[in-house]
């Protein structure tokens, strides 16, 4: 369904890649058009520029001019999206939320979107913690000092689902909240906090590691099958990974823990499966021009970026194409159904909270809405 401006909840700086150095010959090109708006994280961030090496690989082997949107909201790299000024974004965990109806999506305006993923590269998330605060396991970590960001439901979600994986919750730590990202980062080497969450490669990782205090990461075993079933109540986006690039972490010293998918690449669920289909085939036949843009790029490989788990259903159109590359499996589509089944019973709840929830205030409309959103997960 095509969102109207009344109701969003179903359906500058600007950054421009340029034009081709020459008409590409291969099949599939003539399939795709002449320029697209893609939407992505900020200038600087590893979304906008994956979107742009992807972009400026397209350019010079189709000839297509991209266009990237970039924006420092969820709303914002969305939004164009639904409204269909941009083909696709260039997402994180917002597409969770999106299709959850939750943190942003609560808003009655808002609700579960019909959104369907096309690919995403996997992306490690651990629990770095300071070498010096002697948190070997997950358990470890109770009583001590967790650093969390205010108003970043991505990263707090995670954390909480790293505390679900032993069964502790945040009344079994010191919760300490910092304003931004970057200090919850770089509170672990000023000794304001012992442990918290994020990738591997950012720079106060690295900066953590250097210090007095010095860094470990806090393996997630991947073989713990109730561990894993408790983290998916709270984060069924993720999966065991073993990295090997990072703060602390090498092919020689490589750690378990997990993966979800950033930057993901989204669409609207009525996308065209053609245009889909060719969209990602040029992905693919353009990933040796791009795959070495930066450190982690070559995990564009659909072997690895073309599988579940997702924040998203795929789209048939994707579906389509991975099918000929011999990448989805029996197992692939279980998992898109089941997902389908989730994202639509959803849909059909917020209807009904919506209509209940006719005249009421936020407050009794959120009220509303769990209620519904409850009974709904709870009938999969």
């Amino acid at each position: 369904m095509i969102p109207s401006t009344q109701k969003i909840g179903r359906c500058v700086a600007t950054g421009a890649v340029g034009a081709a150095l020459a008409l590409g010959t291969q099949a599939g090109a003539q399939e795709l058009p002449p320029s697209m708006t893609w939407t992505a994280y900020d200038v600087g961030s590893a979304g906008y520029a994956e979107a742009s090496a992807i972009a400026d690989a397209f350019g010079r082997k189709y000839d297509m001019r991209v266009r990237i949107q970039p924006s420092g909201s969820s709303i914002g790299r969305l939004q164009p999206v639904l409204l269909g000024r941009a083909e696709y974004g260039y997402l994180a965990t917002e597409t969770w939320f999106a299709t959850e109806g939750t943190e942003d999506f609560a808003e009655p305006r808002w609700g579960p979107q019909d959104l369907r993923v096309i690919a995403g590269r996997p992306s490690s998330f651990g629990m770095p913690t300071a070498a010096d605060a002697d948190i070997r396991e997950l358990q470890d970590v109770k009583g001590k000092r967790l650093a969390y960001v205010a108003g970043n439901p991505s990263i707090n979600v995670k954390c909480d689902a790293f505390l679900e994986f032993v069964g502790l919750t945040r009344d079994d730590v010191e919760v300490r909240m910092f304003p931004t990202y970057g200090a919850a980062m770089s509170s672990l080497a000023e000794g304001q906090a012992d442990a918290t969450c994020t990738t591997t490669t950012p720079s106060q990782m690295y900066e953590l590691k250097e210090s007095p205090r010095g860094i470990h990461w806090v393996e997630v075993p991947p073989d713990d099958e109730e561990g894993w079933a408790r983290l998916r109540e709270i984060a069924p986006f993720f999966a065991p990974y073993k990295e090997t690039v990072g703060a602390g972490v090498s092919e020689d010293n490589p750690v378990n823990i997990l993966a979800y998918r950033y930057p993901l690449l989204v669409s609207r669920a009525d996308a065209d499966p053609d245009d889909v289909y060719a969209f990602l085939k040029a992905l693919d036949e353009t990933y040796e021009m791009y795959k070495d843009a930066t450190a982690v790029m070559y995990r564009w490989d659909l072997e690895e970026a073309g599988t579940p788990p997702a924040d998203a259903p795929f789209h048939e159109g994707a579906v389509r194409y991975l099918k000929e590359r011999d990448i989805w499996t029996d197992e692939h589509e279980a998992w898109n159904e089941a997902r389908l089944e989730r994202l639509n019973v959803l849909m059909e709840a917020w209807d009904e909270a919506v209509e209940e929830g006719e005249g009421k205030s936020d407050d009794e409309f959120a009220e509303i809405w769990e209620k519904h959103r409850a009974t709904a997960l709870e009938s999969l």
